[in-house]
């Protein structure tokens, strides 16, 4: 029997705060948006727009932030492992906060016209950019700070702290809502949230200044083991089988945060008449159970294995959407109950952080990483929101056998994560 993995130290919990709480500041830049989808799409398309083309053009702007985080997550990781984690990792934060600001001060079509929306999706490729650096970069950064055992816990607080982001942007929503009228919202309202998520963003930079370098980094720079030439060559070349991998677990990631945690308040609104401040209510509670559910899994994933808790989780996942739309349909007042439960269960993309940073050698593991989660969330991320709401037309429950479908693949992708894991685990230890 292997002897137990050492504690967290001091430096491994103050690396894990900052970088959690920084990770949830730009996080909330990302996300905001789909908050305030609604009041977006009726301030910068034209009035007489129908209101399915309005809904669908708005996805769409939407989307393009997912679109964008391939070239900026290729660009960014390609530098993460040639000449170091943290500095792309501030970078990132930086490029986060100055368009999340700009989009706060933006004209609207009223004024605009058609260079409007334009404007605001040059603002959402940016954002798209930052984040798909934002994303690999942290899960990379954390778990090579730790101790080989304490990945499972140190991915999953990371990607709490990240989903924390959406919990303050679902906050910050539910407080517009309740302290201004409708009309204020769509004056001056939507607009606050944004021009806090850039202050946010400014101030974690200041926090990543205090963070150090990688253990494994800086051993691999040491050793002069760094990769020569493009590292994102050297994954596809070497490491096809991770890629894959990869992109099928993000796959399964984007099924769980796009559809239940940040289409389901508007989906919820749309089919059942639930108001739109209680839907973000339990979009609240449903995202603090996402956060707990990361831990919770994250440590899962330490104690019996990260693969036996993605099955695990992955099954009750499929279980508790599925009794969520139901649940709902049947009576509304379950939705807080049953929306948390379902948020917890969510929580299990805590551990596909780990699943990945496993999949890939530490000299190219920032743009293996960065490049199948990338390409797969702008993809999959990007298209689930169109795909969703034009199939939940025919069927309310259609989001709901999505995410169940996702939850299968997860399970079914259990035996080739545990080859890819082993592998690169044979590669770190003969370097």
């Amino acid at each position: 029997m292997s002897p137990p993995a050492p504690a967290l130290g001091r430096r491994d919990l103050r690396t894990l705060a900052l970088a959690s709480l920084g990770g949830a500041l730009e996080f909330y830049d990302f996300i905001i948006f789909v908050f305030f989808a609604n009041v977006i799409g009726q301030l910068f398309f034209p009035a007489d727009t129908p209101e399915w083309l309005r809904q669908f053009q708005t996805y769409g702007l939407f989307a393009a932030g997912y679109f964008a985080r391939p070239l900026g997550g290729v660009l960014m990781a390609h530098f993460g492992d040639r000449s170091g984690r943290k500095r792309m990792f501030m970078l990132s934060v930086l490029l986060m906060a100055l368009p999340t600001l700009a989009i706060g001060l933006l004209p609207t079509w009223a004024t605009l016209g058609h260079a409007a929306p334009l404007l605001l999706l040059l603002m959402r490729i940016a954002q798209g950019a930052a984040v798909g650096g934002e994303v690999p970069g942290a899960w990379t950064f954390v778990a090579e700070h730790v101790p080989a055992g304490r990945v499972g816990i140190a991915c999953g607080t990371l990607t709490a702290g990240l989903t924390a982001g959406i919990l303050l942007g679902s906050l910050i929503a539910g407080a517009v809502n309740r302290e201004l009228t409708p009309a204020q919202v769509l004056d001056w309202g939507w607009r606050v949230p944004f021009l806090l998520g850039g202050v946010f963003g400014l101030g974690a930079v200041f926090l990543r200044r205090m963070l150090a370098e990688t253990p494994v980094f800086e051993e691999l720079r040491r050793r002069r083991e760094l990769v020569q030439g493009l590292p994102l060559r050297s994954v596809l070349a070497g490491h096809r089988s991770a890629v894959v991998c990869s992109m099928l677990l993000t796959w399964v990631l984007t099924a769980a945060i796009v559809v239940v945690i940040l289409l389901t308040p508007s989906l919820m609104q749309n089919l059942y008449g639930i108001p739109a401040r209680a839907a973000l209510d339990a979009n609240s509670i449903a995202t603090l159970a996402l956060t707990i559910g990361c831990v919770a899994f994250g440590a899962a994933a330490d104690r019996i294995g990260a693969t036996r808790t993605l099955m695990f989780g992955c099954a009750a996942l499929g279980a508790s959407v599925l009794a969520l739309y139901l649940g709902v349909a049947r009576d509304p007042a379950r939705l807080p109950l049953l929306y948390g439960l379902a948020g917890f269960c969510v929580g299990v993309v805590g551990v596909i952080p780990t699943l990945l940073v496993q999949a890939f050698p530490a000299p190219v593991r920032y743009s293996g990483v960065s490049f199948a989660y990338n390409v797969a969330y702008a993809v999959f991320g990007g298209l689930t929101p169109q795909l969703v709401g034009l199939v939940v037309l025919h069927s309310p429950l259609a989001p709901a056998w999505y995410v169940v479908a996702l939850s299968l693949l997860g399970v079914l992708s259990v035996p080739m994560a545990r080859r890819v894991t082993l592998r690169a685990a044979g590669a770190n230890a003969l370097a």
